[in-house]
């Protein structure tokens, strides 16, 4: 299956909530929400896409030939590449009914399997938007990492049991979903958390624990506080706040505060393996990629996963040979031009 099949496969199922343009910079859909937008003026998504194109790679091939290590150590295991699908839940509301979140997690779970990466799948109003997701990590012997909304801390700890039980490395919270307007819209108790619910959270289990949506060098500092295992710098696809930064723009502040000390994602509008290699020099150890692998995988299912995750490793391991960089850890933030 070629990339360009899957993109034409994705638009005639979802193009009327998502018009899988030619460059997802969230101009066409800006203010789509429920659908693929951005909130109110749709700046948040954009300014991601924008401030990436504004980071350009320093070319350099003078340098002694050497094999391309794309790989990266995570949780106890080791993944072909630093980029993972970004969790996305209430698939049916926001892009369209030809797949249902459990269809849909096994597309992204299968897909990234087979590529040598992991998916990161989604939780909802309803319970079935986190068990069915589950029943495919466990499918999958435990490939897959449950992200949970900040309901309340009871729910929150019984869900992140469900996911030791069905064999997940790693559980993420996307804390930064308490203003999620369709949660809001539809009464569902989340809610934003301190320090100390956070400590309560984390040492009930003995998985790693991701906190996605941090945005500030302080909110960082917390989530290292409260003992989390890695953070992602997310401000949740300029979903939930209108005006924010793009991530890749606080993101070199962040690492600078927290790297070495905890792992550092990052998500918002990244799409190709240039983009990734970009976030990687400014300090981020890997890269969650959202609507790209939800268009992937409404066009090619587990097949269409595949083929996007291998199309930007080979753009990395490219863009990796043309900057000098045999290894993750050659790529420095003196590998980008600001």
């Amino acid at each position: 299956m070629e990339y360009s099949e899957v993109l034409n496969r994705a638009r005639e199922l979802v193009h009327e909530k998502c018009k899988v343009c030619k460059e997802c910079n969230g101009v066409v859909c800006k203010g789509q929400v429920p659908g693929v937008g951005g909130k109110g003026s749709g700046s948040s998504f954009i300014r991601n896409w924008q401030k990436i194109q504004d980071v350009k790679i320093n070319l350099d091939t003078i340098i002694e030939e050497s094999p391309i290590d794309t790989s990266i150590e995570l949780f106890g295991q080791k993944f072909t590449y630093p980029v993972f699908a970004a969790p996305i839940g209430a698939v049916g509301l926001n892009y369209s009914p030809a797949l249902d979140d459990f269809e849909y997690t096994k597309a992204i779970i299968g897909g990234c399997k087979e590529a040598g990466v992991i998916g990161f799948t989604g939780d909802g109003v309803k319970d079935e938007f986190y068990d069915l997701p589950l029943q495919v990590v466990k499918e999958n012997n435990g490939h897959g990492i449950p992200t949970i909304k900040p309901w309340k801390k009871e729910e929150i700890i019984a869900k992140i049991k469900k996911a030791e039980e069905n064999g997940a490395p790693a559980v993420a919270m996307d804390i930064d979903a308490a203003g999620l307007v369709t949660l809001a819209l539809l009464g569902k108790p989340v809610g934003t958390k301190s320090i100390e619910d956070l400590k309560e959270i984390i040492s009930s289990t003995k998985l790693p624990v991701i906190l996605k949506g941090v945005m500030t060098v302080e909110g960082a500092k917390k989530a290292l506080k409260a003992g989390a295992y890695g953070i992602v710098v997310s401000n949740h696809g300029g979903r939930v706040l209108d005006h924010t930064p793009a991530t890749i723009e606080v993101l070199p502040a962040i690492a600078d505060a927290v790297k070495g000390r905890m792992k550092i994602f990052v998500d918002g509008g990244f799409r190709t393996g240039l983009d990734i290699f970009k976030a990687i020099a400014l300090g981020a150890d890997a890269v969650l990629i959202g609507r790209p692998y939800a268009v992937a995988a409404y066009g090619g299912g587990a097949e269409g996963v595949k083929v996007y995750t291998e199309k930007i490793g080979n753009e990395l391991k490219e863009t990796m040979i043309m900057a000098g960089c045999h290894n993750l850890a050659d790529i420095k933030r003196d590998r980008v031009f600001l």
